[in-house]
């Protein structure tokens, strides 16, 4: 990655090169070995990093606020595919910092839909690990300690500006057709006039400051090279004032302190790269390798919704769908291993997955195709097995009162009916 600053009290030099070999993340002794470091000149879109510095630990990082939609259950897919295919470690990390909408049901339901798919996480708040606590929630104390890191460098600084205040910088900047970017006195105010706050008892955020020229720049192993300027962007906050963190901030340390070194995730996320890789580099992290994978449309190629049937991962469980096909078909939206082949089961996508065959364009979630895909998978299966699951599931439905009897062994006499 790529951040070159024109001007900055606070990055020097004034032009500069980030890289993997920027310095090592002050993180704790047991992390530090296993902490993997990133290359600096790998080819955008490659993922040949893996074969230079060993296995890869990448993580899949739900918001307990619902079920798991399948566009996330693709994303922990590629990541456990991508973990098991190097020898790697797959994380589960909870980002429960929505208090008010994440829920202990929700991260039940997520927790089991993806132990349904066959996808078992290495570390992760029911199993521990040498990097937890592993729910955001339970690690505020650590982020506090990165603010004030940020605030004594002086990458940081405290914000007492009003609500009134902001929504006034903002109305300004709409009129004038400008980036909403802030434009407070708190960005050089005096360490008098911020004890006098302070004395005051104001409340205050924590606001990461931007150098004001330069661009940024990433290879993005899936969408190539990538860039921001830096003059649309603004002083973001870290830290709100009732004490909790922002997101973009809990995820870069999160990332770094658990030693990431792939980020795979959906391409709604891309923009969130811009404040994470600042913060990187002003604590000293070493930068992961990104991946954003391209979204999951509806046929009529708008954002997939509940509009258009089944969304979640546990619908399609209580459907009767096979976690089998599900995931041999979330692997194909948007990934291929260079064939004509479609038919996969997990041992085989192990071997065959692998970043650079993830596509850009958007993927198209055709249930017909699934179906058929659970049909295929369904005529895999041998008869006495097929037979007890088809039982089960009909008892489960209140169609059958036993799971078992002549009803059920019709599968034996109709087995051409399974599409």
């Amino acid at each position: 990655m790529e951040l070159l600053i024109k001007s900055s009290s606070f990055f020097r030099p004034s032009t500069f090169l980030v890289t993997s070999r920027a310095s090592r993340l002050p993180i704790p002794q047991r992390a530090r070995a296993r902490f993997l470091t990133r290359a600096a000149d790998k080819t955008p879109g490659s993922d040949d990093s893996v074969a230079k510095y060993g296995s890869a630990r990448v993580r899949f990082a739900p918001s307990p606020t619902g079920n798991l939609h399948v566009g996330g259950a693709r994303t922990a897919l590629f990541n456990y595919l991508f973990a098991r295919s190097t020898g790697g470690k797959f994380i589960l990390r909870i980002e429960d910092t929505d208090l008010e909408r994440s829920t202990k049901e929700s991260e039940e339901v997520v927790l089991r839909d993806l132990a349904w798919l066959g996808l078992s996480w290495d570390e992760g708040p029911d199993k521990g690990g040498s990097f937890g606590p592993y729910r955001q929630s339970e690690r505020t104390t650590l982020y506090k300690e990165y603010a004030e890191k940020l605030l004594n460098s002086g990458h940081a600084y405290r914000c007492f500006c009003s609500n009134e205040e902001l929504d006034k910088m903002r109305e300004e900047a709409k009129s004038k057709q400008l980036p909403p970017v802030y434009t407070g006195k708190w960005v050089s105010a005096t360490d008098e006039e911020i004890q006098e706050e302070l004395l005051k008892g104001t409340p205050f955020t924590y606001r990461f400051r931007v150098p004001k020229e330069g661009t940024l720049k990433i290879n993005d192993l899936i969408r190539g090279e990538v860039s921001w300027g830096l003059d649309t962007l603004g002083d973001f906050v870290i830290m709100r004032s009732n004490g909790q963190p922002v997101y973009n901030f809990c995820v870069a340390v999160d990332d770094a302190s658990m030693g990431i070194s792939h980020v795979i995730r959906a391409e709604e996320h891309l923009p969130n790269t811009l404040r994470q890789a600042l913060i990187y580099k002003a604590l000293g992290f070493s930068m992961p390798s990104f991946a954003h994978v391209s979204l999951i449309l509806a046929p009529d190629r708008s954002k997939l919704s509940k509009r258009h049937g089944a969304t979640s991962v546990g619908q399609f469980r209580e459907m009767g769908f096979l976690p089998e096909a599900m995931v041999n078909y979330l692997a194909l939206l948007g990934w291929n291993d260079g064939t004509e082949e479609e038919y996969f089961t997990m041992e085989q996508l192990f071997s065959k997955f692998s970043i650079d065959r993830i596509t850009k364009s958007a993927a198209i979630f055709d249930v017909v195709k699934l179906r058929w895909m659970n049909g295929q998978h369904l005529r895999s299966l041998p008869a006495d097995k097929l037979t007890n699951m088809l039982g089960e599931h009909w008892k489960n439905n209140g169609i059958l009162s036993e799971s078992e009897g002549p009803f059920v062994n019709v599968i034996y006499n109709y087995p051409h009916r399974l599409d």
